[in-house]
Order: structure tokens, then sequence, then C-alpha cells
């Protein structure tokens, strides 16, 4: 699988249901042995396989359509092995919180915790976290 944006987040984004900049934006580490990417989720309740505490974007931009924000760490990160990262918005509430993106190829990915940090560095590209 690569990089990709939930087609249900292009259209929130488009109909304004999405704001990169002034939602609440989390990105959550994902065990792809227990969750298999699908355009069909839409909601966080729909991922299964979460590693750690989700940890909350800041510094964001939304430059040219590109979204960014600052490089993440999650802090004291144990349990399963961590093949991919899912972006969505947070509402507070699994099921309403929507689904963004999907990213499996970033610095530090797969990795494997033992209980310390793992950071997670966006690519500084001219995508940036992605692009729409």
């Amino acid at each position: 699988m690569a990089n990709t944006l939930y087609n249900k987040a292009r259209e929130s984004f488009l109909s304004g249901g999405i704001s990169w900049s002034g939602d609440t934006i989390k990105a959550v580490l994902v065990d792809t042995g227990t969750y298999t990417f699908s355009q069909s989720h839409q909601f966080l309740s729909s991922l299964s396989g979460t590693v750690g505490t989700a940890a909350t974007l800041g510094t964001k931009t939304v430059t040219d359509g590109v979204a960014d924000a600052a490089d993440v760490t999650y802090t004291a990160v144990s349990g399963a092995s961590v093949e991919a990262i899912v972006i969505y918005k947070d509402t507070g509430v699994a099921g309403t919180s929507p689904l963004i993106a999907y990213i499996d190829t970033a610095t530090n990915l797969p990795v494997t915790p033992n209980g310390g940090d793992i950071s997670i560095t966006w690519d500084s590209g001219a995508n940036k976290i992605f692009k729409l």
C-alpha cells in the first residue's frame, strides 16, 4: 500500500467538513497485521490495531494546498509492531471522527515499540504530509 488519502476525507475537504488548519487533527500508530486499509473506512471506529496514544498535530500549515505539521513524538510506546500512521480529525467520538490519510512510508517506519519514544518526521519534500 502507498500513502493515500481516504476518499471520504477528500470529499470532506472539498465540502468544508474538514479544516486542516482549524480542526483538531491527530495521528495514530497502526499495526497492519491487525488493520487493513480500505477506502470504505470513513471513521476512527473502523480502525483496528492502533498502538499507543494518538498525537495531536501542531503547527499545521496549508500553503499551496499542501498539508504540513510539526514532527511528532509518541512517548513510552509499547505493543505490536507499527507499519503505518493514520491521520484523522478528532471530534471526541470515534464514530464521527473522519479518517484523513493512511501513511505507510515515513521516516522511522516500520518500527517495533520497546517502551521508548517513537519519533515521526514528516516528509520535507514538496508534498509534505500530503497535497490536495
